[in-house]
């Protein structure tokens, strides 16, 4: 059986923070999307959750060495083999965080190539929300990626006593049936079972 891979980076500074709630609803709607496709969470998907803020030093350590530490390589890799990403920063100046921009200057040139990519950001109020199309998704067509449709941002207000808005939770699952939807239609890159063709004995004897 063939291994589907969901990536979750969140580069929220503070726990808890807006831009990990918004990430992990985010990654909900897209694996209830999956789920309604016939695509199983725990048996055919694999979920990866990144916190960026806990490799601020790894991620420093590799701007100024070139090379990625122990702890940073596995990060690297899981985006990079992920069939599917969901990637959330908080919005400042205008602009993804720089702890975000680092994470995407040391990925591989083409570890997002044709990879569906889920954008979300967080702010204070919504005039950052321009950042989503004069930022991030010049970012990531830069790296090739198959951006979806829909990018979900939320500032303070988006959110209720009760979790998101009615406006938030129908962008939130909008964005996740586009990117389950691109998800599912890409052959799975993860691991795959040598043995998943192989008949049994009993098939084997009754030939």
């Amino acid at each position: 059986m063939s291994t589907r891979t969901l990536a979750v980076v969140s580069a929220g500074l503070s726990v808890p923070s807006s831009t990990r709630l918004l990430a992990d609803r985010l990654a909900d709607a897209t694996i209830a999307a999956l789920r309604e496709r016939g695509v199983e969470v725990g048996l055919e998907v694999d979920l990866e959750i990144i916190e960026l803020r806990e490799h601020a030093r790894d991620l420093a350590d590799r701007l100024v060495t070139g090379f990625p530490n122990a702890a940073l390589r596995p990060v690297l890799d899981t985006v990079a083999g992920a069939d599917g990403l969901i990637a959330v920063t908080p919005i400042f100046s205008a602009s993804y965080s720089g702890l975000f921009k680092t994470f995407v200057d040391v990925l591989d040139r083409e570890a997002l190539d044709g990879t569906p990519v889920l954008l979300g950001a967080t702010a204070g109020t919504a005039r950052h929300q321009l950042a989503l199309d004069h930022a991030m998704r010049p970012l990531f067509a830069y790296l090739h990626a198959a951006v979806v449709p829909t990018a979900v941002f939320a500032a303070s207000e988006d959110w209720g006593a009760g979790g998101a808005t009615a406006e938030l939770g129908a962008r939130i699952e909008r964005a996740g049936a586009e990117l389950a939807a691109a998800v599912a239609a890409r052959p799975a890159t993860g691991p795959t079972d040598p043995f998943a063709d192989v008949p049994d004995f009993t098939a084997l004897l009754s030939r």
